[in-house]
């Protein structure tokens, strides 16, 4: 039986009772938050393998909060439930690093098993991460998520580390869509529609500068990380 700790924020007292109480009889141990503040006050004060929080919360909304938890942990696994549904607070909740945004009614099942995959993901990355990498002009820590020089440090989320990791370890080579999306986050098909997109779009930014690479999309195949 599991022994890891949730962090988990939601202000709607009956919902939050129901999500406890199912996850705790997984064996997962809970600390439920019902605002925002408290929540970045207990993230701050313990130890936690995955946050999993509400937006649309007291005194500060969910995106604001996983926004000041990556300020100081580039790594935690980040689940937001919501019943926020445009497309647009789904892109924004990705790009602030989160690893999965669920609306709003959802399945504990659904939820439990997001659980175990980015648990299982987040430390396995742990335990593969290289040094550091080369990539151009500069230096990729994959374990921190950082890509630096002697005159810039770029925070990565995960999820951005490991797609640029998995590029580099396959350099110039053809990646389909379904074995990146495998890789990456299983047999989740959640990242099918245009999630994973943002993410390379976010790694294009990042390497601008760089003349000698490029991710090259390739139509309804799926990428190359072309490098000299």
């Amino acid at each position: 039986m599991t022994t890891n700790k949730i962090l988990y924020v939601e202000d709607d007292e009956t919902l939050a009772f129901l999500t406890k109480d199912n996850l705790e009889q997984h064996g997962y141990q809970v600390v439920h938050c019902s605002d925002g503040k408290l929540c970045l006050e207990q993230f701050t004060a313990e130890k936690f393998d995955i946050c999993i929080l509400d937006i649309m919360l007291p005194k500060m909304d969910g995106f604001d909060l996983a926004s000041e938890i990556r300020k100081t942990d580039a790594e935690i696994p980040i689940i937001f439930l919501s019943a926020k549904t445009l497309k647009e607070d789904r892109i924004k909740g990705l790009r602030l690093g989160a690893d999965d945004y669920l609306v709003k009614p959802f399945s504990i099942e659904e939820l439990l098993l997001k659980i175990e995959i980015f648990l299982k993901r987040s430390q396995k990355s742990q335990q593969r991460a290289k040094v550091h990498y080369t990539v151009g002009r500069y230096a990729f820590d994959p374990k921190n998520f950082l890509v630096y020089n002697d005159e810039e440090k770029i925070s990565l989320t995960q999820r951005e580390s490991e797609l640029l990791k998995l590029f580099l370890d396959h350099k110039n080579e053809v990646l389909k869509r379904e074995q990146i999306l495998k890789a990456l986050w299983g047999d989740d098909d959640y990242f099918m529609g245009r999630s994973l997109d943002v993410f390379i779009s976010r790694l294009r930014k990042i390497l601008a500068k760089e003349t000698g690479i490029s991710i090259e999309n390739l139509h309804g195949i799926g990428f190359r990380f072309k490098c000299d």
